[in-house]
């Protein structure tokens, strides 16, 4: 009898699609979000691996990120219409142009919806096609299904703000590169909520990437710092308490300061060691740790 009940969920939660399981986390009674899995896109997670969040504005519903598929992004939709079933989506902002954060945006422009990104956000995705090639070639048909990549509509640039009958987001740009150009932060000022995507990491080592620029990244995470939000969201990780973004502030001034003392002192690059304890039990912080090392000591090298 267990089984056939079991059996039973399972075909129904298949029925209406439910490949997600999104749970959401209320952070203020206006402020809803997902928490991405910790590890990169597997099948076990469906490209899942980003936090996204909802605004309830009063008139309309802002979203932070539309996730790795057109099916995410549609699971999404239907749990921000439960909670709130008389609103649309008025916008939805990009944080960066990254798979996980941008292959839902297309559900949500049939829904009406405007997309918001940095300025230089179409050419990323545009300059950039191997970050949207991993998905494709890890996931089914089905997951997938519908799934594409298109442009933001609404191109920003230093600050912007999107109205609501109760609220206004204000969408910064903190500093000119940080881990990617098109990297913004989306502020609520009435929350005291701060959403930073990919500039803070939680849970996971960050990922310092031939695009990013060390002294831009800690510009925007001192700014972060002086913004003095309650809340502070990154792009991975469950924390949002005010200080979660210290940890990545922390590690990049550490890395910043080990590698260019090294370079500077001719130290051969597989001798460098970062002198910091407290991030090196984190998921992957071995692999993307001597990853950042490489690619920051390579710019120094190319600087020259």
């Amino acid at each position: 009898m267990k089984k056939l009940i079991l059996a039973s969920l399972i075909t129904g939660s298949n029925l209406f699609g439910n490949m997600y399981n999104l749970k959401p986390l209320h952070i203020t009674k206006d402020i809803t979000c997902v928490i991405g899995d910790f590890n990169p896109p597997k099948r076990s997670n469906k490209g899942f691996v980003s936090n996204m969040c909802y605004v309830n504005m009063g008139d309309s519903l802002v979203v932070l990120d539309t996730g790795p598929t057109y099916k995410f992004a549609q699971e999404f939709y239907n749990l921000m219409k439960h909670e709130y079933p008389a609103k649309e989506v008025q916008a939805v902002i990009l944080s960066n142009y990254h798979d996980d954060r941008v292959q839902g945006a297309s559900f949500f422009k049939e829904k009406g919806a405007k997309i918001i990104g940095y300025k230089t956000i179409n050419d990323d995705m545009k300059n950039n096609p191997d970050k949207f090639l991993r998905m494709k070639m890890m996931f089914s048909k089905e997951i997938l299904k519908d799934t594409k990549i298109i442009n933001a509509d609404t191109l920003v640039e230093n600050r912007y703000k999107i109205k609501g009958s109760k609220k206004t987001l204000e969408i910064l740009k903190l500093s000119p590169v940080s881990e990617e150009s098109s990297d913004i932060v989306v502020y609520s000022k009435d929350d005291s909520f701060l959403f930073t995507g990919n500039i803070i990491f939680n849970g996971r080592m960050l990922n310092y990437t031939k695009n990013s620029n060390i002294d831009g990244w800690i510009e925007a995470l001192e700014k972060i710092e002086n913004i003095g939000a309650k809340y502070i969201l990154g792009g991975h990780g469950k924390e949002y308490d005010k200080n979660s973004y210290k940890a990545s502030l922390e590690y990049l001034k550490i890395l910043r300061k080990t590698v260019k003392s090294s370079y500077e002192n001719d130290t051969d690059i597989v001798d460098i060691k970062i002198p910091i304890n407290s991030l090196s039990d984190i998921k992957y912080y071995g692999q993307l740790n001597n990853n950042n090392i490489n690619n920051y000591y390579n710019q120094l090298e190319w600087a020259e």
